[in-house]
């Protein structure tokens, strides 16, 4: 894996674009090398979970965190749509 970001670092640069370590975070899935990832000598941050697309993927491949986040959003959603057709029909 250090290896690959050395290399997305290295291509990045000669196309101009650069990489914002402190906005790089790397997430460790199915490894047993406890080694930290480095950027140009700094090591890049660990996270568990990160959002794609609008879905949230965990380091096990679960969605689990993705569905209950969505439901809670539908749920806030239909309440004020309830409270909207309650106003609705009182007049």
């Amino acid at each position: 894996m250090q290896e690959k970001a050395k290399l997305l670092n290295t291509v990045s640069t000669q196309l101009g674009l650069n990489i914002n370590r402190s906005k790089t975070k790397i997430m460790k899935t199915n490894t047993k090398n406890n080694n930290p990832i480095t950027m140009k000598g700094e090591p890049l941050e660990e996270t568990d979970s990160f959002t794609s697309l609008g879905s949230t993927i965990n380091k096990n491949g679960g969605t689990e965190e993705d569905v209950k986040a969505r439901i809670q959003k539908a749920r806030v959603a239909f309440i004020m749509l309830r409270k909207m057709w309650s106003k609705i029909n009182q007049n």
